[in-house]
């Protein structure tokens, strides 16, 4: 049976609506764009969203501010959060499977919705647990949901959107190898961001998979993950819109605050007017993304397009990230405001699924520029 959230069905209809969805609590900045559900306006007054969207990230939003927030500092220092505990609480509440078949205990509505989702776990303060929930959702199950046999999604996959296993990602290293014979976690590796989502280099070495275990048809993986990286790559691009946001949002507060020569450093117009360009730079890579992600639901090919969207989402958090710790001075040097965590946390955004020169040459390749190998 599929899950749902207050209100909403799984297949996506309203019951009676009474008293009408506000959304949660925004910045001045996302008021124009998120603040008001269509409804308010017209149905279909957002170019992506419906109520649904809204009540969606609305029962997300209470999850994160009552579950996860509170506990994030402590998490970070920690170096690891409760994943089991989090994406159990998740799983209950069916965010675990938002696009995910019914058959399998998942909503079965398209991948708008797992935009939304994407944009709402922005909202956690810091970057390590979102990503952990995107790969739960988003990276380790995709090619399972697809081409995985009825068994194996009855074992793996239904679990997994309960939120009763968490789920990793693996990634093979060319030439890496051990000097031990066995199935071993080498070492947890220390990061420079996403502290909270613990990585570890593990060896598997003489362990025989049964072939039952084969997802789709043997030799076919590189393929299945091309597919897959167009979701994955929106995914990354919503979930750091509301980081982006929230850290402009809170350095406009800090300087309005914060004095030199006796008057708000917010008034330099060096610093009002950057903020300004970074916050239009941020609703250019949301148009981008929500561009992209209509176009992809209809069934075509965005492969460009979310490379393009990527490669922008990455670099301008890096800049963004940068400019605002600026602004911050000595203060945005510590490791005790949101600014500093997306400077660590958001340069892997240019790395994961694809560095920024994967993403040129992608860009390249459809535009017809890229030399040929000869």
């Amino acid at each position: 049976m599929a899950r749902c959230w207050p209100g909403l069905l799984a297949r996506g209809k309203w019951g009676k609506w009474s008293s009408g969805l506000s959304s949660p609590t925004r910045s001045p900045l996302r008021a124009a764009s998120l603040s008001r559900a269509p409804g308010a306006a017209g149905e279909g007054a957002h170019v992506l969203y419906s109520r649904e969207h809204y009540a969606l990230r609305a029962s997300l939003r209470k999850i994160i501010d009552k579950e996860i927030n509170p506990f994030v500092d402590k998490w970070e220092e920690e170096g690891q959060f409760p994943a089991h505990k989090v994406f159990k609480t998740l799983g209950q509440a069916g965010f675990l499977g938002v696009n995910k078949p019914t058959e399998y205990g998942g909503m079965g509505l398209d991948f708008s919705y797992s935009i939304a989702v994407a944009e709402e776990l922005g909202n956690i303060r810091c970057g390590g647990v979102p990503m952990a929930i995107g790969v739960q959702t988003d990276m380790a199950t995709p090619a399972l949901t697809r081409f995985g046999s009825d068994e194996l999604k009855q074992q793996f996959l239904v679990p997994t959107i309960a939120g009763e296993v968490v789920a990793c990602l693996g990634v093979s290293e060319p030439g890496a190898g051990s000097d031990v014979a066995s199935v071993h976690v080498a070492k947890k590796i220390d990061k420079m961001g996403m502290r909270s989502s613990d990585t570890a280099q593990i060896f598997f070495e003489d362990v025989r998979v049964p072939s039952k275990y084969l997802i789709g048809e043997e030799g076919m993986g590189f393929t299945y993950q091309m597919l897959q990286f167009q979701e994955e790559r929106l995914w990354a691009v919503a979930s750091i819109l509301a980081p982006m946001e929230n850290v402009i949002q809170e350095t406009i507060d800090y300087t309005r605050q914060r004095k030199i020569y006796n008057q708000p450093v917010l008034h330099n117009q060096t610093v009002h007017f950057r903020l300004a360009e970074l916050a239009t730079e941020v609703e250019l890579v949301r148009s981008l993304l929500y561009q992209a992600v209509v176009l992809y639901i209809r069934g075509n090919d965005v492969t460009k397009f979310a490379s393009m969207a990527k490669l922008k989402a990455g670099r301008l958090a890096r800049e963004l990230s940068d400019n605002c710790l600026q602004f911050w001075g000595g203060m945005g040097f510590t490791n005790e405001v949101l600014v500093s965590r997306l400077y660590r946390d958001s340069r892997l955004l240019s790395i994961g699924a694809g560095a920024d020169e994967v993403m040129l040459s992608i860009i390249c390749k459809y535009m017809e520029t890229l030399p040929q190998k000869k």
